[in-house]
């Protein structure tokens, strides 16, 4: 009795890594034009691609809904696929690159914005000084979509609020800010040693639109939800800033976040009577995954100045 392979699947298979991330990021943007800027090709080169995948596989992997594309349910099927394949991929090239006595490679890392911006800076620095050959790649995102790339394995670390209620990862606190009302200097408590909540509440307050700060700014005043004056909603830390010290309303800020306002005289920082709030950030890895040596010793680096900065 003779085997035969079965007919449904395609013969002479020659995809390659380069046309599945071409896969990938036309079903991310849903435009073929728009997915050849990412991947820096043109339409016809994206276009050609995408045929040879189909032909290889047998089935079409998007359809036309007007001017956008949308993956089929074969498509559905190759997305996960091609990012399992393309994570195995990274992975391969990290472990084969940490064979080597220093640290190569990429180090993939995760932080939200005011990490990437206040506190992350000097850590890159030590660390680009003492290991050059590491590219450093920032996942910019908040703490639960960076725990979601670190199970998936699409970053090594990240840094994110603590604590972390998963059993699956590993995190080592780093960073402790203590959290405190802003307000320009030419507002009225810029003058006051310390503010009651329910006077705050009389004021106009600026809110993030998400993120650890709006949950405690929900928690602190949903007793005066009545009558809380929201007088924005803004996405950006460097934003809420600016607009605090134009005056145009307060906000709680991470202390170390607004150093250079205050140091201007912009802006002033008043602590909150009654209320001891913290924010405590912490690196945040899978306990079951080996790291490549790049991350290992961005965690050496970090646990070594952590200490340095207790001592």
């Amino acid at each position: 009795m003779c085997w035969e392979p079965a007919k449904s699947f395609p013969a002479n298979l020659s995809m390659d890594f380069d046309q599945l991330i071409t896969f990938l990021e036309v079903a991310k943007q849903g435009s073929f034009s728009r997915a050849g800027q990412k991947v820096f090709r043109s339409q016809p080169a994206v276009s050609a691609q995408i045929r040879q995948l189909e032909q290889e596989y047998g089935e079409k992997l998007f359809d036309r809904v007007g001017k956008a594309v949308r993956l089929t349910p074969a498509g559905e099927v190759l997305f996960e696929y091609a990012n399992r394949l393309l994570t195995l991929r990274n992975e391969s090239l990290r472990a084969v690159a940490d064979q080597r006595s220093t640290p190569r490679g990429t180090l993939a890392i995760g932080a939200n914005e005011a990490t990437c911006l206040y506190v992350l800076p000097d850590a890159f620095s030590d660390y680009h000084r003492l290991y050059p050959k590491v590219q450093i790649s920032v996942y910019r995102n908040f703490s639960h979509k960076i725990l979601q790339k670190i199970d998936e394995g699409s970053i090594d670390i990240g840094i994110v609020t603590l604590p972390v209620n998963s059993p699956s990862v590993e995190t080592v606190p780093i960073f402790r800010d203590r959290l405190m009302l802003m307000v320009s200097s030419q507002h009225p408590f810029s003058r006051r040693p310390s503010i009651r909540v329910s006077e705050i509440a009389e004021h106009p307050i600026i809110f993030p639109k998400t993120g650890y700060t709006r949950q405690v700014l929900d928690k602190l005043f949903r007793p005066y939800r009545s009558h809380l004056q929201v007088s924005m909603e803004l996405a950006s830390v460097g934003m809420i800033k600016r607009f605090v010290a134009a005056n145009l309303g307060v906000s709680l800020m991470s202390a170390s976040y607004a150093n250079d306002e205050i140091r201007n005289g912009e802006a002033k920082l008043i602590p909150i009577q009654g209320v001891d709030l913290w924010r405590e950030l912490g690196l945040a890895y899978r306990r079951d995954r080996s790291l490549p040596r790049a991350a290992q010793s961005f965690i050496q680096l970090m646990k070594e100045r952590t200490q340095a900065q207790k001592a």
